[in-house]
């Protein structure tokens, strides 16, 4: 059953059910109030007739109802009946037909008075049974029944028009809601069905580019479409980015394999290895090495794979470690690296992780700073933050490059080529590293005079 149907039928019987069961009580409250005053007056009539009985105490009820009482008793008055234990009638008042029985049969065998409805002639009566006992030695014997009713055929004739029509108006209340409630949920659901076919098009098409209609609408319904429209823009992303990877990969890839197979060739041509050719070989087989395992490390990054270690570490240790492990690549390229201030710092994280971090921004910082220039590195505090930064005098990085030099194969054109051995994957993991660590990295450049890379990360007190 479909949310429509379940919503057109289930709250309109549910509603109707509450209205009828609303109805039944109102019926029996106003069948109570309108019946109450016939039972009083029908008790009040009983007492004072068995209360001027001067036959009862002798056993002998056939005379109970006197023929004199015909006179005053009429269909629209009092009918009286009094019968044995056995339900024989042996006294009746006169407007009773000598063929009438007792007035109610079923109250036969009864021990305690009694109210009851009955019908006789297709005339409604409210009939009061009132068990008669003597105790001739003392002991309490039930002699018989005495029974007298009133008509109350106009207030049962109130009645059933009342019950029609809170019944009528029951299956009333069901079909208005049920026609409300289809047209109502129609329009509720109606966006629903649209973010369904938008939904199902996406799929069928494999266009994220399309995105589902914003109502404007802040209800459950727009935040729904809302959401929906943020994940279809994230899979786009991934989904751009898994293409751009694969084409990255095989462009990167395909460089150094054309290489290494023109070499082979031109040795199996010449018949004689060239150690020329070997050492291009080797460098290739380095880059390829170097590009396949930093691509694994981010697919287990990615995975949630790649265990990372948690423990105070001094974060100048480290940075001064680092410093001294580049100080070959200083003659190298020609610059100079500067420590130009060193603020004891712990931090909680992984030693060889933010080695890495640091390496990688160094590297890209000396390979990229011309010669003669100077790479700068510090340590300092800022509130509960420790702020490594690694300065440069470099060419810069034009502001339009700066939001994407963290994604995954990108190069700034003219300053970042393929000249320096990169894989354009370095930016992507230091940002990885430092964003398991609780921290993040900014960039600040200007072209032609240099760039300023800041790590942010949480320090320990």
């Amino acid at each position: 059953m479909t949310i429509r149907l379940r919503l057109t039928v289930l709250y309109p019987a549910l509603l109707a059910a509450f209205f009828l069961g609303f109805s039944l009580l109102v019926y029996f409250v106003v069948r109570s109030t309108l019946i109450s005053p016939v039972d009083v007056a029908l008790e009040a009539a009983a007492v004072q007739k068995l209360s001027s009985a001067e036959l009862f105490p002798t056993g002998n009820i056939s005379q109970l109802i006197s023929p004199s009482e015909g006179a005053i008793l009429s269909p629209t008055n009092f009918f009286m009946v009094a019968a044995n234990a056995e339900g024989v009638v042996e006294s009746r008042s006169p407007n009773l037909l000598p063929s009438d029985a007792m007035l109610d049969s079923a109250a036969v065998g009864t021990v305690e008075p009694r109210y009851r409805t009955v019908t006789l002639r297709n005339t409604s009566l409210r009939v009061y049974t009132y068990p008669l006992y003597v105790q001739p030695d003392g002991e309490r014997v039930l002699r018989g029944y005495f029974q007298i009713a009133q008509s109350i055929e106009t207030i049962q004739e109130d009645l059933d028009f009342l019950l029609l029509i809170l019944f009528g108006a029951s299956i009333a209340v069901f079909f208005s809601f049920f026609l409300l409630g289809g047209w109502t949920t129609q329009e509720f659901l109606k966006p629903i069905q649209e973010i369904t076919a938008v939904a199902v098009q996406i799929s069928r098409a494999d266009d994220l580019g399309r995105r589902l209609p914003d109502s404007g609408q802040r209800d459950e319904i727009g935040r729904l479409a809302l959401a929906l429209n943020q994940t279809f823009e994230r899979l786009e992303k991934l989904f751009r980015a898994q293409q751009r990877l694969l084409a990255d990969v095989s462009h990167e890839l395909r460089t150094p394999l054309t290489t290494l197979r023109g070499n082979v060739d031109l040795m199996r041509h010449m018949g004689e290895y060239d150690r020329e050719a070997l050492d291009i070989m080797q460098d290739e087989l380095k880059r390829m090495t170097r590009l396949v395992g930093d691509l694994l490390l981010l697919a287990r990054a990615d995975g949630g794979s790649l265990p990372v270690m948690r423990h105070q570490v001094e974060l100048d240790t480290i940075l001064f470690d680092v410093y001294r492990q580049i100080q070959p690549m200083q003659a190298e390229y020609g610059v100079t690296v500067q420590l130009r201030e060193l603020t004891p710092t712990r931090v909680m994280g992984d030693p060889d992780r933010l080695k890495q971090l640091l390496l990688i921004l160094l590297d890209n910082a000396i390979q990229y700073t011309p010669q003669g220039g100077e790479v700068r590195l510090s340590l300092l505090h800022e509130g509960r933050e420790a702020l490594m930064h690694i300065s440069d005098t470099g060419p810069g990085i034009p502001a339009e490059h700066l939001p994407h030099i963290f994604e995954r194969f990108y190069r700034v054109e003219k300053a970042r080529t393929r000249a320096h051995g990169g894989s354009g994957l370095g930016l992507s993991i230091a940002k990885w590293i430092a964003e398991i660590h609780g921290g993040r990295i900014k960039v600040a450049s200007l072209v032609g005079q240099g760039s300023t890379f800041t790590i942010h990360l949480p320090r320990v007190e």
